[in-house]
């Protein structure tokens, strides 16, 4: 067995491990990356990308069909389901290549392929042909998507995104379970490729929504579209020859049926890829989920002594915001303090953003409402404002006069603090959002910000200025809100 030393390990060449790698490489040669798997990122093979190509294809036959409402006939929406898939794969792979060249960059010298796995804090095996000792180990794995035991008796027609993007054409039917990003996203796509979906859910939670008005909304808006039953009733899952067969209560009048669907689709959570480490020879404290405790400004782990680790981890590995900028930025975080374990410094972390490109689109940009009310006590230091969509009017000429937008801010000081959307092209709204929340703006602020007419930030003003009306200030308010503020 090889033996062989490095400064730096880093366990993962997805996104945030080769955004560690970069910023490792910066003080260091001593770097070793190290991947079992295939090279590419998930956004880039299985995630964002590829997702947003066959939405893209999706929403083009959606456009055909509501041209009616212009006075614009079209005679006839023919999907192809082998041209459709073959552009999503021939962009897919175009994206892939990029990482693929960034990957060329690295030496040979400083790869290793194969799995990893501790034997001490300070040494891994990998695939039993080398043995490497490091001072620190940046665990960059990833994750994978998990289900409930209930869906495998779809047996081999049980599918995950993964699969979705090898189809050659599109399948008859789909039944999809889980709605959230990635079941509402994939679901509404394919129904808009004319095949026969159903979206099922456990608990009401559609997409990231934490209001129960946002919640209720976008039930009633995704429904008049396509079958969703965020708080299914699923009696039995069981594979039949060439389909699988479903039986469940349906939604609105609680009849048993039993349909047939070619594949089912798991888009129930994804679980992170440290099981297989060997991670209880890491020394670190680990959570009930069995994923190591660390900090989410420096990212460095916490050893079973309770005190800092040489072990870093970044990205979905460590569950805590698993999206793709996020991954970045750990990673450059973690590389930088692994190549400096004597100056370990905090790095910049950037409001709360998520963006679900279904249409409407759903965003949340900083905190929820619950957890400002958490964090503030349930004082009533929180003020709400919020405008309807279906009479903005940059969305009326559109044809896309859906959604709401949910805004909070802080009573006294006026700070903004956040926002939840549903709408039309909320993800330029939302980015505007948390730039106005990352420069800790005041609603005031916000509003004095030129708005040009008509589009539709002019629906953002309108709910900024029910949000002002809303608002509470003054000395007095302001000493209440600092006393029990998120600085508790």
């Amino acid at each position: 067995m090889q033996q062989r030393h490095a400064k730096i390990a880093i366990i993962g060449a997805g996104s945030a491990g080769l955004s560690a790698w970069h910023a490792a490489r910066k003080h260091t040669d001593e770097v070793v990356l190290i991947e079992a798997g295939t090279y590419g990122t998930t956004c880039a093979r299985v995630g964002c990308m590829p997702s947003k190509l066959l939405i893209a294809a999706a929403n083009a036959a959606h456009n055909a069909r509501k041209a009616e409402m212009f006075g614009i006939t079209v005679k006839q929406v023919v999907i192809k389901g082998e041209a459709v898939m073959a552009r999503v794969k021939h962009e897919r792979d175009r994206f892939v290549s990029n990482v693929m060249k960034s990957m060329k960059t690295i030496p040979e010298s400083n790869l290793l392929r194969g799995h990893a796995r501790f034997i001490d804090p300070h040494t891994l095996v990998i695939d039993e042909h080398t043995r490497l000792t490091a001072e620190a180990i940046i665990i960059a794995t990833g994750s994978r998507p998990t289900w409930p035991k209930l869906l495998e008796g779809a047996g081999n027609r049980l599918i995950i995104n993964d699969d979705v993007f090898n189809w050659e054409t599109l399948p008859a039917s789909v039944a999809v379970i889980g709605p959230g990003v990635i079941g509402m996203e994939l679901g509404q796509a394919l129904s808009r490729l004319g095949v026969k979906t159903r979206t099922f859910g456990v608990g009401g939670a559609i997409g990231p929504f934490q209001s129960e008005k946002l919640r209720q909304l976008a039930d009633e808006t995704f429904n008049r579209e396509l079958y969703l039953d965020a708080d299914a009733n699923l009696d039995k899952i069981e594979q039949t020859d060439n389909a699988v067969a479903i039986t469940f209560f349906e939604r609105d009048r609680g009849q048993k049926l039993t349909e047939t669907f070619e594949y089912v689709l798991a888009a129930t959570g994804r679980r992170p890829n440290v099981d297989q480490l060997a991670i209880e020879q890491a020394g670190l404290k680990l959570n009930k989920h069995g994923v190591p405790e660390f900090n989410r400004f420096t990212l460095q782990c916490l050893s079973t002594q309770n005190t800092p680790s040489h072990i870093f981890i970044a990205g979905d590995a460590n569950q805590s915001v698993p999206l793709l900028h996020e991954a970045i930025t750990e990673g450059k975080i973690a590389g930088r303090n692994a190549a400096h374990l004597d100056d370990v410094q905090v790095g910049q972390r950037n409001v709360p953003l998520a963006i679900v490109f279904t249409e409407p689109q759903m965003a949340i940009v900083g905190e929820s409402r619950t957890t400002l009310d958490t964090r503030y006590g349930g004082c009533g230091c929180i003020a709400e404002g919020g405008v309807s969509f279906a009479d903005q009017g940059r969305a009326l000429v559109m044809g896309e006069n859906k959604g709401y937008f949910e805004l909070y801010a802080e009573h006294g000081s006026g700070q903004f603090l956040g926002a939840e959307l549903f709408g039309p092209q909320v993800e330029h709204i939302a980015h505007l959002l948390a730039w106005a929340l990352e420069q800790k703006l005041t609603v005031s602020q916000m509003l004095a910000m030129p708005f040009y007419h008509p589009v539709l930030e002019e629906g953002l003003r309108s709910g900024l200025r029910d949000l002002q009306a809303n608002l509470q200030q003054g000395p007095a308010i302001t000493e209440h809100c600092m006393e029990c503020g998120p600085g508790d």
